[in-house]
């Protein structure tokens, strides 16, 4: 028998279910479409039609000027408030900002900014590298970028348009070492730029590719743009125009970002979960690890351990798992990220490798052995902000019998006894001395008093001479 045909009505309600579903998804899609980058562009957009316009009143809601201000003060903030420009000079770096459309040519570095009324009318030079009270330094390795302002109009045309902030910055300088390239380029670059939420583009000057190779997951963690590489001497330049432009990075101090100085609002703290990130590293203190693993920064050249096997065979007899970090290993910052992240106890003589602190977990403990005529430079460039990171910090003073000092000069030598009358004849004479002449043969016994507190630190117990 024939089914009876069913109610028309009944029969269009599968339809009707499905195209008030699509309806509701596609309402749904476009409410959930808004995102930071659209609401940017929205912003942006509105600013740019107003500036034509003459009117003022949008730039409280322009995101360029409302994050530039932060990198700014006093009498800058009110300087870049009326003119769009303005820059903030420090001991050792200056930061110059335009909130207002520039052209930046990469082949004679010269950044062209829009002149307005109030503002500086004589060009200025900025060098982009955080040690600027090195003059020498500054001549010979790290490019000048020079502010020209004007009528934007008349500077050559664009060849490449940006629409979001340029960021300049230079890899030259001593940033062949890691201690330099975090202390001077990336901490500062996290402190100049991280703000923007990787709404910029970065043009680095005095380019090399090893060092985008080696911090390239740190540079694509601050900006969604590909790096606009300046090489030196430049071969071929091109005018890059943008909407605004920052020069040069913010410095604190050694290893360090101060809550209280300009840019405000980002710590140390900070600095480090932006690393985990940026590494993908899990662990974020110690209570995430599973037993004490101690990493031993081993040193070929100087201020090299002469008796490390004797040291690490008592590392291991108090309980430790001992990672040795030779040179080539230290050089592949992706493994030496993941291995830090995991150490709970991180051992070596001053020098440039204790800046892998940075990748140690909250908790952790920094064990520096303090070489003669260095307790200075010890504690202020790996002491002090070791404590900023939230690790704990020891010291292992060597001794005079301990150092490789004494068999060249003698126990009642000037530099044995007194260096500072070594440092008064200036720096290079005691970098020569204690930086580049000094081995240590270290007391065993001693040093393993230094290793049970750091130890009792982590939270562990030394084991017994002898015992499982």
């Amino acid at each position: 028998m024939e089914k009876a045909p069913g109610s028309p009505v009944l029969r269009a309600t599968p339809f009707c279910c499905l195209l008030l579903l699509c309806l509701l998804y596609s309402v749904d899609f476009r409410f959930n479409e808004t995102r930071p980058s659209d609401q940017w562009n929205k912003l942006r957009t509105n600013w740019s039609r107003n500036r034509v316009e003459g009117r003022t009143q949008i730039k409280d809601e322009d995101p360029l000027y409302l994050l530039s201000k932060r990198l700014v003060e006093g009498e800058n903030q009110t300087q870049l408030e009326a003119t769009g420009f303005a820059c903030d000079s420090k001991s050792r770096t200056d930061v110059c900002v335009s909130t207002r459309p520039v052209r930046i040519d990469t082949l004679t570095m010269k950044l062209y900014a829009s002149f307005s009324q109030g503002m500086p009318q004589a060009s200025r030079t900025i060098h982009p590298y955080a040690v600027k009270d090195d003059e020498s330094l500054m001549n010979t390795s790290v490019t000048a970028v020079q502010i020209l302002p004007g009528n934007i109009t008349l500077s050559p045309p664009c060849q490449y348009t940006h629409n979001v902030t340029a960021v300049i910055f230079s890899s030259g300088g001593y940033a062949r070492n890691i201690f330099h390239e975090f202390n001077e380029v990336i901490i500062p670059l996290f402190l100049t730029s991280r703000h923007f939420q990787s709404r910029l583009q970065f043009i680095v000057t005095d380019f090399r590719d090893e060092f985008l190779a080696k911090y390239k997951k740190i540079l694509s963690h601050l900006s969604s743009y590909e790096v606009i590489k300046v090489f030196t001497p430049a071969l071929n330049g091109s005018m890059h125009c943008f909407p605004g432009a920052v020069v040069g990075l913010h410095y604190h101090d050694h290893l360090t970002i101060s809550n209280t100085t300009i840019p405000k609002g980002y710590s140390m703290l900070d600095f480090k979960q932006f690393l985990r990130e940026s590494y993908n590293l899990r662990k974020q203190d110690l209570s995430q690890m599973e037993k004490p693993v101690l990493v031993l920064i081993s040193r070929t050249k100087s201020r090299m351990f002469l008796n490390e096997d004797q040291v690490l065979t008592m590392m291991r007899a108090l309980g430790f798992t001992v990672v040795v970090a030779k040179r080539n290993t230290l050089a592949h910052l992706d493994k030496v990220a993941e291995m830090l992240n995991r150490c709970s106890v991180l051992v070596g003589a001053h020098g440039a490798g204790l800046t892998n602190e940075v990748f140690l977990s909250e908790g952790a403990v920094v064990v520096q052995v303090v070489g003669l005529g260095l307790d200075w430079a010890s504690e202020n460039y790996f002491g002090v902000p070791a404590r900023g990171m939230g690790l704990n910090y020891v010291e292992y003073k060597i001794e005079a019998e301990e150092s490789s000092l004494i068999s060249l000069y003698g126990r009642d030598h000037p530099v044995i006894v007194d260096p500072t009358s070594v440092y008064s004849q200036g720096y290079e004479v005691g970098r020569a001395v204690y930086l580049k002449r000094q081995n240590f043969n270290i007391d065993v016994v001693r040093f393993r008093e230094t290793l049970v507190k750091a130890l009792g630190l982590v939270g562990r117990s030394a084991k017994t001479p002898g015992l499982p």
